[in-house]
Formats: structure tokens, C-alpha cells, sequence
């Protein structure tokens, strides 16, 4: 009943001093800046994109996890569950109708409509014109793909392409972020983005200090959902025994339980809080960069300025 910790979601893992030692993964000596820009890059170029950038952004993604350096322990189960619930949403999105309304009664005789003139004695041809095909390359054309009730059309596909991508593109590249970047890195490189807006009066180290907080609180809500998890397991409890009725109330009370348990420590960490003075440090003192960038920081930067000048001319719809 442990499977929660094993799946490092969201939160920093540490090399040791073995891994140190090895060299490490040249994702986490990355500048925490460049990172940053990186995902934000990942989040913001899939907007209004066609299906072949966001599938390449996608292979890059995967490109950038087998070759971080990062221990292959922390993929092995939350990278195959992120793809097949990708999957499994762009199958359904397929799958499903992509636009409905029956199609209107014809209000004239079908041969008196012409969509392209064609040769005397030819047939009309029909008022709906040709099928959309699915794949058209050159010469090849095929679909629409029908399986049986079920009809996938070009539309559908890239509905299908388009929603699965976004859902791998947004976790997996945040969760990159956060397993790559320590939390103190992280408000700092968030501080150092957002200090012209101090100008205008933002409260930008308190911002920081939220974020933080809530970066810390993320093992805490992990360990309650896994403390009832447990609980649920010790008891042998059977939800096939139980009922839908008597298993949607034992839902909603471990839901219950988990919400006020998530609240009682909020409350604690508060009060532990103020006890202190309400007292933050700020962002410069929780990191302190390095005096000149790196190569890889350097050569990650003009890497993302070609992503963006792909972007720009191939990567649109």
C-alpha cells in the first residue's frame, strides 16, 4: 500500500552523494531560469497548433526524459500510467461524435444542385459532396475510419490528438520542473521573473512564500490519502460486498476524512507559523545563482529559440 511514495509527483528528488559524485543529471545543474522558460515554452506553443507540433512536442518530452540523466526508478510507473491516460482520453475523444445536428431536408431535387459542372450525360453529383478523409497524403487518401455505431473522422482524430497531447504535454513537463528543481530554486527563479512587478506595487515575496508553502504541503496531502488508503486495506473491506450505495458513502467519507485531515495540519502549520513571528525570508536568500551560466544553460537558450522559430513557421495549424 506504499504505491503513493514510489510515484514522485511533483516533488524534488534528491541524487545523494553517490549521484553527486557520478556526475548527476545535467537537468538538475540546469539554470533554474532557463527551465522555467522551457516549460512555460511546453505550456503556451501548443495553443492553436496543428497535430504534428503538439505529437513533437510530445517526442521531445520523451527525448528530454531518457536522456536527463534522471534515475530510470522514477519513471518506471508514473510515465506508463501518464501515457495510458493520455491515450485512453484521446481514444474517447475519437471515439465520441465530434459535432451533432442531423443533416437538413433537402429543399430541392438533388439533380438540380451541382457542386462541380460536369460532363453531359454524367450523374449529379450529391448535395453533401465528398467524404472528409481522415489521412490524405499526396495521392493516399483514407477514411473516414468507421467501427461500427462508431465513425472517426478527421475532425475527430485531431480532437483526439490534440486533447491526449496537451494532457501529457501539461503533467509531464511540470512534473519535470518540479522533480528537477528544489522548491527554494524554484520561488526564487518565480521572484526573479516577476520583480519589475514590484514597481507596480506586487507583493512578490510573499507570492514566493505562498508558493513555497504550498510546494511543501504537497507530501503532506500525499501521506493522509495514503494513511486512509491503508486504513481501507486493513479492514478487508470489500466494495463489491458492500454495494454501490454502501461504496459511494464509504467514498465520500474517506473524502471527508482526507479533506478535514488536509485542513487540521493547514491549521497547524499556521499556527506553527505565527508562533515564529509570521516571518519569511526572501527569495535572494533562499538561492543564490551562479555568477556565469553554464554551457548547457547557454545551449539550452538557443535551443528554445529554435523551438520557437519552428514554432513560428511550422507549427501552426
Amino acid at each position: 500500500m506504499d504505491w503513493l511514495r514510489q510515484l514522485p509527483i511533483g516533488q524534488y528528488v534528491d541524487e545523494g552523494e553517490s549521484g553527486r559524485e557520478a556526475g548527476g543529471s545535467w537537468l538538475k545543474r540546469l539554470d533554474p531560469r532557463v527551465k522555467l522558460v522551457w516549460t512555460v515554452a511546453f505550456l503556451v506553443t501548443p495553443i492553436l497548433a496543428g497535430p504534428l507540433w503538439r505529437l513533437a512536442l510530445v517526442g521531445l518530452l520523451l527525448l528530454i526524459t531518457a536522456v536527463s540523466g534522471l534515475p530510470w526508478r522514477l519513471w518506471r510507473q508514473s510515465l506508463p500510467l501518464l501515457i495510458a491516460l493520455a491515450l485512453l482520453v484521446g481514444l474517447l475523444s475519437a471515439l465520441l461524435p465530434a459535432a451533432g445536428g442531423a443533416p437538413a431536408s433537402l429543399q430541392r431535387p438533388p439533380g438540380e444542385l451541382r457542386l462541380v459542372p460536369g460532363s453531359a450525360g454524367a450523374p449529379p453529383p450529391s448535395r453533401a459532396g465528398l467524404s472528409w478523409e481522415l489521412v490524405r497524403w499526396g495521392p493516399v487518401m483514407a477514411g473516414p475510419l468507421e467501427l461500427g455505431p462508431l465513425v472517426v473522422t478527421r475532425r475527430s482524430a485531431e480532437l483526439g490528438i490534440n486533447g491526449a497531447t496537451l494532457l501529457f504535454t501539461v503533467i509531464h513537463s511540470a512534473n519535470l520542473l518540479l522533480l528537477s528543481t528544489p522548491p527554494e530554486e524554484l520561488v526564487w527563479t518565480i521572484a526573479w521573473w516577476l520583480a519589475p512587478l514590484k514597481a507596480l506595487g506586487w507583493p512578490v515575496e510573499r507570492l514566493g512564500f505562498t508558493l513555497l508553502l504550498s510546494l511543501r504541503f504537497l507530501p503532506l496531502v500525499q501521506e493522509e490519502l495514503q494513511n486512509l488508503l491503508r486504513s481501507i486495506a486493513t479492514r478487508a473491506v470489500s466494495l463489491r460486498r458492500l454495494g454501490w450505495k454502501a461504496s459511494l458513502g464509504l467514498v465520500l467519507a474517506v473524502g471527508e476524512r482526507l479533506l478535514a485531515n488536509v485542513l487540521l495540519r493547514s491549521e497547524q502549520g499556521a499556527e506553527a507559523l505565527m508562533a515564529r513571528g509570521g516571518m519569511w525570508l526572501p527569495p535572494d536568500r533562499l538561492h543564490q545563482p551562479a555568477a556565469t551560466p553554464t554551457g548547457a544553460s547557454l545551449a539550452a537558450v538557443l535551443a528554445l529559440a529554435v523551438l520557437l522559430a519552428l514554432r513560428w513557421k511550422v507549427g501552426a495549424l
